[in-house]
């Protein structure tokens, strides 16, 4: 009777246990659930906000670049005219009409100033959209005089409208763009403060002008800062953001203001989202002691003083230390977010409750060790550890074919061992792909290896060539898997794998520089030789980018593989492998997401077969922590002064190069080039771009 009550006691213990358990699982997932929605539903708004950002910065650095090829287009133009003789200085009605075209040629100029060494000054300057004036500064009878004629802007052309005279200080000669300029052999850009009309901030592009030998005076071509505060009024930035332009210390540059111009100027107080932009770059860190920006782009949360929550990016720009600082307020993003947690948390609760009472119920039905036994042996198909399924007999019904269909699907599941490796298989499996066609989208890093000289050496050792080949094929698949890579197929003596998938990997492409280096040193290592006693050499390309990866094939058979351009790539780069005779190639995107883990050296700029544009290659050298060899520093020397244009100086980097290493065939490879360009120099504009003929 003991014994029985005992047992009462035990299944009352399992039960009140196994609804406990339940419920809580119910909780803990409802909750997690919860979470991850959130904190999906966050990265989603995030990801929007990021989007906005950086479609922001392309935009501002668009337009400062066309500004900036406004401003040397102009000085170019009239330099050229004074420089061929075809204009003189002193030429005024020439001189006016030059200056005028050109002011009314370049949108954004705002200024187009000369500058005599005597201190008289001639310039051309804009008032708005609708008028300019040209103006004169000169003694007339024994005082400095500013002559100013103003005219009406019409669609291709002007109107004189009237001419006045004003007594003035300004001189050419106390001014420091012309001071840092005089002295200089060629323009350069600065920014200026003062101008003849009185204080205005504006970038000016600023260089002498010479003729026979003669220094004429300085010219300058300025854009005030107006126009930039006109052009970032016109972006969109959300629905009710804004974007910035500020220096290092947090002085506005240039704020949204669509009525800026040279007479209206820009109201800084117009824009409230300013002064977070400022405590934003106040407060970034971003700043150096010496004023110079780093640590940039950045992401900051700001509260403004009602508790409003904003997120402000900081992005550097190309000129001096310029931040653009795009401000958006959180709740143009998370506001129906938090409507629609809150009515989720509501029907979670719901769904809980409801649940709970269906698990109880269950719960008093259910036997807790064969269910776990199951568990267990469903938990060895997950791990694809099909060996050790097997069969549990059960005096229930449902359980027994439970058991068995579970038995029958490991069978069954077994037949995955002859398309793709145990270890690939339960990868698929634990990220819940599907075996049917089908893919995703997702940046990997691929490697695409194989033997130099191949074909030659299978038509010499015949069927020798099969030991040799696995040998290597071995060496490889190891090291690919050591480092978390998927060998994705042979091809011959090829090898393509990739990192990145089917689990996730966000150190892919540290992971495949790390492969690539263990399987030149290993394949080094390894003792393996060609038919002549030389020890086999291997190429390998690498390359990262958005492929698709998934299912590929019909409803019959399926290739777990990667397609695109990034795949394409990887390959056009392993071949690229021996026309530079380098054993490792890496593309721009590997480079940047290895970072300071790899070691590299700067090969080329190429634009491969089949793909429009130039990309950067580069030869993977080691990794972190080991030395850098010291003849890397003169060849990417050599390749600069290459892609300038100087085929001269870099003959002599590469041959220090050479020099240095005592061999080096990507510097072989250069030194051909430049001289192949100093008898016959390239046509247009030199982009410094190689083009690869073959695949």
């Amino acid at each position: 009777m003991a014994a029985c009550r005992g047992r009462d006691r035990l299944r009352v213990g399992i039960r009140f246990a196994l609804t406990t358990l339940v419920l809580a699982s119910i909780a803990v997932t409802a909750a997690i659930v919860h979470l991850l929605w959130w904190r999906t539903a966050q990265g989603n708004s995030r990801l929007l906000a990021e989007t906005i950002n950086r479609q922001i910065v392309a935009q501002v650095e668009d337009e400062i670049s066309q500004i900036a090829v406004q401003g040397r287009s102009a000085f170019w133009a009239i330099r050229t005219l004074f420089f061929q003789n075809v204009l003189q200085t002193r030429e005024a009605d020439k001189r006016e009409f030059v200056f005028l075209s050109q002011l009314q040629a370049q949108p954004s100029v705002s200024w187009i100033v000369f500058g005599w060494p005597d201190g008289d000054v001639f310039a051309a300057h804009k008032l708005g959209d609708e008028r300019l004036e040209m103006m004169e500064i000169a003694p007339m009878g024994g005082t400095l005089t500013r002559r100013i004629d103003v005219y009406k802007v019409y669609p291709n052309d002007i109107e004189f409208l009237e001419r006045r005279f004003e007594l003035t200080s300004f001189r050419s000669t106390d001014q420091p763009w012309y001071r840092a300029t005089i002295d200089r052999d060629g323009p350069h850009w600065l920014e200026v403060e003062v101008h003849p009309t009185g204080h205005r901030p504006a970038l000016a592009f600023v260089g002498p002008v010479d003729l026979y030998t003669t220094r004429q005076g300085v010219l300058a071509v300025m854009i005030e800062h107006d126009r930039l505060s006109r052009f970032l009024a016109g972006l969109t930035v959300a629905s009710s953001g804004s974007a910035f332009i500020l220096r290092a210390d947090g002085t506005p540059v240039a704020v949204p203001d669509p009525e800026a111009d040279e007479l209206m100027g820009t109201r800084l107080d117009r824009d409230p989202l300013l002064p977070l932009a400022r405590r934003a770059v106040a407060g970034s860190g971003a700043v150096a002691a010496s004023g110079a920006v780093r640590d940039l782009p950045l992401d900051l949360r700001l509260m403004d003083d009602d508790g409003d929550a904003y997120t402000v990016r900081l992005s550097p720009l190309a000129f001096a230390d310029w931040i653009l600082a795009v401000v958006i307020p959180e709740k143009e993003f998370l506001g129906e977010i938090e409507a629609t947690t809150a009515r989720l948390a509501a029907g979670i609760l719901a769904l809980v409750i409801a649940a709970a009472v269906l698990s109880a119920w269950l719960g008093r039905r259910l036997i807790a060790r064969p269910l776990r036994t199951v568990a267990g042996e469903i938990a060895h198909v997950e791990r694809f550890e099909l060996e050790r399924v097997a069969y549990h007999p059960s005096r229930l019904a449902e359980l027994d074919e439970l058991s068995a269909t579970i038995q029958r699907m490991a069978g069954g599941l077994s037949a995955f061992r002859l398309y793709l490796p145990d270890e690939v298989v339960r990868m698929l499996l634990a990220e819940g792909i599907e075996a049917k066609p089908g893919g995703l989208r997702r940046e990997l890093t691929i490697m695409f290896a194989d033997v130099a000289g191949f074909t030659g050496l299978s038509e010499r050792l015949g069927e020798r060539i099969v030991p040799l080949l696995g040998g290597y094929l071995d060496l490889a698949t190891t090291t690919v898997q050591a480092e978390r890579g998927t060998v994705d197929k042979y091809i011959g003596d090829a090898v393509m794998a990739f990192w990145g998938a089917p689990a996730e990997d966000p150190d892919h492409a540290v992971h495949a520089c790390r492969a690539a280096l263990a399987t030149v040193r290993a394949v080094a290592a390894s003792g393996l030789r060609d038919d002549s006693g030389r020890p086999l050499a291997i190429r390998i390309g690498l390359n990262s980018g958005e492929v698709l990866v998934g299912n590929v094939g019909s409803q019959s058979r399926l290739n777990y593989t990667a397609i695109g351009d990034a795949v394409n790539v990887a390959s056009r780069l392993e071949s690229a492998s021996k026309l530079y005779g380098t054993e490792i190639l890496i593309g721009a995107r590997t480079r940047e997401l290895a970072g300071s883990a790899i070691l590299t050296r700067l090969i080329d700029k190429i634009a491969v077969y089949g793909r429009g544009g130039g990309m950067q290659i580069h030869e993977l050298i080691g990794l972190a922590g080991e030395t850098m060899p010291a003849w890397v520093e003169p060849y990417e020397e050599g390749y600069a002064c290459y892609s300038w244009g100087d085929f001269a100086t870099a003959i002599r980097f590469f041959e220090q190069t050479i020099l240095m290493r005592g061999e080096d065939a990507p510097s072989r490879l250069m030194i051909r080039r430049c001289r192949s360009y100093l008898s016959d120099p390239p046509r247009g504009e030199w982009d410094g771009v190689s083009v690869l003929a073959e695949k």
